[in-house]
């Protein structure tokens, strides 16, 4: 089992930022990628930043050069730096963690931090 926490969220102004953080824990074997997802209300769950092994990262066209996602092997924890957000940003983030153990590829999620993003 992988348990995954994450910190961070809450409310800000227009144009503030934020860093969000989720720690991975428990039997952990091999991890293939961490991201993050967001979810608006009346809206689907959306890739925002995803690191591949490998430190290989992609983001969301919308949050291209105001994101920015780094992870630390050794603590099995991803970070997401939130620049310059805008009302828009405003969603339930999640931590999701792509796991392997043996022949089994996992998919693990967070709980969901929230961001407001408010004047």
């Amino acid at each position: 089992q992988v348990q995954l926490v994450e910190s961070g969220g809450g409310l800000v102004q227009p144009g503030e930022s934020l860093r969000l953080s989720c720690a991975a824990s428990g039997t952990i074997f091999q991890i293939s990628s961490m991201g993050w997802y967001r979810q608006a209300p009346g809206k689907q769950r959306e890739l925002v930043a995803i690191v591949l092994s490998g430190s290989i990262a992609k983001y969301a066209d919308s949050v291209k050069d105001r994101f920015t996602i780094s992870r630390d092997n050794a603590k099995n924890t991803v970070y997401l730096q939130m620049m310059s957000l805008k009302p828009e940003d405003t969603a339930v983030y999640y931590c999701n963690v792509v796991h392997k153990r043996g022949t089994g590829t996992f998919s693990s999620w967070g709980q969901g931090t929230q961001v407001t993003v408010s004047s």
